[in-house]
């Protein structure tokens, strides 16, 4: 697959267009932000490693029945994927409390849920991705009842099959974000899955694998990526 044009450059990934109009590369920066790009760096290699962990969880979550964007790593840095026109829509999920939902309500980190909370957040970085609800995204017309509650459901499964997968492997999936895009007539699963969009927390020990070691100056942020990616090699699976 010949990577044509760059179609788009985000934070973390580039987009190339490809001789097929129904498929781009997907390219991953070793770029790091945090704080709606308020904090800029590099974490050295965490292209390659968010590359191959979300490519073994697209695969692991296409054969659970997800549908994603996903067809194939292309390389140590680039996966292709289907040409999807986004939802400018964000969700996240969360089972434990942290990070916003925590200064959002004044909540201690560390809390488990009772329930897993589903939230939307519409896509704007100059807005701060702000927290709205299927009110506002349908008087805006920016999806409809019925995508809403697709992905909404989606979402859940999601949820379901991730935190079961990374239990296994003594992780917690604390929360995460996730992106979706429409596909002709099919919403489909977008982005990416990593610790760039995920807090994991080493069970027992609370050590955090994820980007909140850059986000928060705790160090060891290579390592922590690369630990994530050891734990979700063939040899380490349940």
């Amino acid at each position: 697959m010949t990577q044509g044009e760059k179609l788009y450059e985000g934070k973390a990934k580039i987009l190339y267009a490809t001789e097929d109009p129904q498929l781009v590369i997907q390219y991953f920066k070793d770029d790091a932000t945090a704080f709606n790009a308020q904090k800029r760096g590099t974490i050295l290699g965490k292209g390659a490693v968010n590359n191959q962990i979300s490519s073994a969880l697209f695969q692991m979550l296409e054969q659970q029945g997800i549908p994603t964007h996903f067809v194939r790593k292309l390389s140590e840095r680039e996966m292709l994927v289907k040409r999807l026109t986004i939802v400018p829509l964000e969700v996240t999920i969360r089972n434990i409390v942290a990070g916003g939902m925590a200064k959002l309500l004044g909540l201690e980190e560390g809390i488990i849920l009772k329930r897993p909370v589903f939230e939307w957040h519409y896509k704007s970085d100059a807005l701060g991705d702000p927290l709205i609800n299927d009110d506002h995204i349908l008087a805006l017309g920016v999806a409809t009842t019925e995508e809403l509650e697709f992905i909404r459901t989606q979402s859940h499964q999601i949820n379901g099959i991730l935190k079961a997968y990374f239990a296994q492997r003594q992780i917690d999936l604390v929360d995460f974000k996730l992106e979706f895009g429409r596909f002709g007539n099919r919403i489909l699963l977008a982005d990416e899955i990593s610790p760039d969009t995920c807090r994991f927390w080493e069970q027992g020990t609370k050590k955090k694998l994820d980007k909140d070691r850059f986000r928060r100056d705790l160090g060891d942020v290579e390592a922590a990526y690369q630990e994530m990616l050891n734990r979700i090699s063939p040899s380490r699976s349940g």
